[in-house]
């Protein structure tokens, strides 16, 4: 399936994989759903999932002691399935939201206009009714929490909701876009434990600063025909000086996260993924080319082996713990 969706056919979104499950499997009539949630882009719901993730392996692994057994040292696994399955939802329903409230500008962004809706393949009733229907699915898996948790959630719907308005008066909308992305940082610790302490606020500003910086390499994608249109990023804002300010950004999130490591604790070995991570973080600065867009995607979507070596590194402090006293 080659063929770009446009108002007279029916294909994938300019910037999605065109052998993906969803034109395999799905039935025409359910593609312009799959692509208003971004199910063909699973990049997006992955980055949302992994502060949700890293938090729950934080608050599992925080404040270990010797005698503790392994099981209550790493993150409850149908917490993660909680956290995966709202994750996709709520990724779904915001860049429903989103399409919704931006489809004037995504038909004069080239990347863009392929959407459901600037493309007309599907009304802005349906997009409403299909976005009601994820955010009922996000409810459902955020009232198996407890009830510090579940309000602390629903606030964050307030920061989702200004979101698509942001570029249009700010040169930071990545900062608020990071403030959304990166509420899964208090949510695994408030689950765990019922409040929020140091470690979560720290792994939260550390994530922020992360969103703000892969963001940042995926708006360079449409530097142009923002510019045209008058849409405002920090790729636009930092332009030639990105890797610098990308320097900053991911040096910033590497030490947010070894404080929010070392005040909850967490065992020596876990910093072994930071470590990795910050090795790819280099990578990415390295190798980026921000007049190059394929690159920039690429580049963006790496960010989700981040996620995995620091998520892995937490998971390996946990065993640390566990095994250290049979060595």
């Amino acid at each position: 399936m080659e063929t770009i969706q446009s108002k007279a056919n029916q294909g994938r979104v300019a910037d999605a994989p065109s052998g993906h499950w969803v034109y395999r499997v799905l039935p025409r009539w359910l593609w312009p759903y799959a692509q208003l949630a971004r199910w063909d882009r699973p990049i997006g719901w992955q980055l949302l999932l992994w502060p949700c993730w890293w938090s729950a392996a934080l608050a599992a692994t925080a404040y270990p002691r010797p005698t503790d057994p392994l099981l209550t040292l790493l993150p409850a696994p149908w917490y993660l399935l909680l956290f995966f399955v709202g994750a996709v939802a709520m990724r779904g329903a915001g860049c429903t939201y989103n399409d919704i409230v931006d489809e004037d500008i995504d038909n004069q962004v080239e990347r863009t206009r392929s959407r459901p809706l600037p493309a007309g393949k599907m009304t802005r009733r349906q997009a409403w009714a299909f976005l009601i229907i994820q955010a009922l699915v996000g409810l459902a898996v955020l009232l198996q929490f407890n009830s510090f948790a579940i309000p602390l959630g629903i606030v964050s719907l307030a920061i989702v909701a200004i979101y698509p308005f942001m570029k249009r008066i700010t040169n930071w909308p990545q900062f608020v876009l990071g403030l959304a992305f990166s509420w899964g940082a208090l949510m695994g610790w408030a689950v765990e434990f019922g409040d929020l302490d140091g470690p979560a606020i720290m792994l939260y500003i550390g994530s922020i600063l992360w969103v703000i910086g892969y963001d940042t390499i995926y708006a360079h994608q449409d530097n142009e025909d923002d510019a045209i249109v008058g849409v405002r990023s920090t790729a636009r804002l930092f332009g030639d000086n990105t890797k610098t300010w990308l320097v900053g950004l991911y040096g910033g999130t590497l030490v947010c996260f070894a404080i929010a490591f070392a005040s909850a604790q967490v065992p020596m070995p876990a910093l072994a993924g930071l470590i990795a991570a910050g090795a790819h973080m280099a990578r990415q600065i390295i190798r980026l080319d921000i007049n190059d867009p394929d690159q920039c995607l690429k580049l963006f979507k790496s960010n989700n082996q981040v996620g995995w070596l620091i998520f892995l590194g937490l998971i390996g402090g946990a065993l640390w713990v566990a095994l250290k006293p049979l060595v």
